[in-house]
């Protein structure tokens, strides 16, 4: 499933960045977006969202990419901000679906001006546009770890858990809202095995696809 979108493709650079823990999304992502002028979004979109259903940050951000349903959660975590549920079948009526439709009417109106999209299933709602770049960063699992070890500043058993519980979510995540698998190549332009790179080269390699796929969609403009 993706967003129809009739028009020949952004006009400035767009990538759709899936990370798995440990692969360094958060790290990636923000540089990526700086060498290519556009704006990183990942917090950007929670906020977004939570003006837009008028909930608190901290609702949405507990319900994102749950390993279970979301709606009971997000339930749960705004009864803790003081919102009953009555309040919510009254005034948001939220659900998993009208989460999904405000985090897809986000990503495809900031893709037309650009950005870097960390997560929210960003490869499958922008999958048809031309020009945009759509990568997956992953590799082993034990590699993972260690590097998440060093990105978050933890022992190996907190990246342990931390990897299993993200990993698990965001997989979960993307085949319950759209049906597909995350980690299915055909999803991607660019897989990349992070650790065996490093970020540095991750970084690199990705901006030179973007400008590519760039040059694709707007040869005019790219001579």
């Amino acid at each position: 499933m993706s967003v129809p979108d009739p028009s020949p493709g952004p006009a400035r650079p767009v990538v759709t960045l899936a990370a798995f823990y440990g692969a360094g999304g958060t790290v990636v992502g923000p540089r990526v977006a700086e060498r290519l002028r556009v704006a990183f979004l990942d917090r950007g979109i929670l906020t977004a969202v939570a003006q837009r259903l008028q909930i608190p940050e901290e609702a949405v951000a507990e319900s994102e990419e749950p390993p279970q349903g979301g709606v009971g959660r997000l339930l749960g975590s705004l009864a803790r901000a003081g919102i009953s549920d009555a309040a919510v079948a009254d005034n948001l009526r939220l659900d998993d679906r009208r989460y999904r439709a405000e985090t897809e009417r986000f990503i495809a109106a900031a893709a037309e001006s650009g950005g870097v999209i960390l997560g929210r299933g960003g490869q499958v709602i922008l999958r048809d546009r031309p020009g945009v770049l759509h990568v997956l960063l992953g590799g082993p699992r034990e590699a993972r770890i260690r590097q998440g070890m060093e990105i978050d500043g933890v022992d190996r058993k907190t990246a342990e858990r931390r990897q299993r519980a993200n990993d698990r979510a965001r997989i979960e995540y993307v085949r319950r809202s759209y049906g597909v698998d995350p980690l299915d190549p055909d999803l991607y332009h660019l897989v990349l095995d992070s650790p065996a790179f490093g970020l540095d080269t991750c970084v690199e390699l990705i901006v030179a696809a973007s400008e590519a796929r760039m040059r694709q969609a707007h040869p005019a403009g790219h001579d």
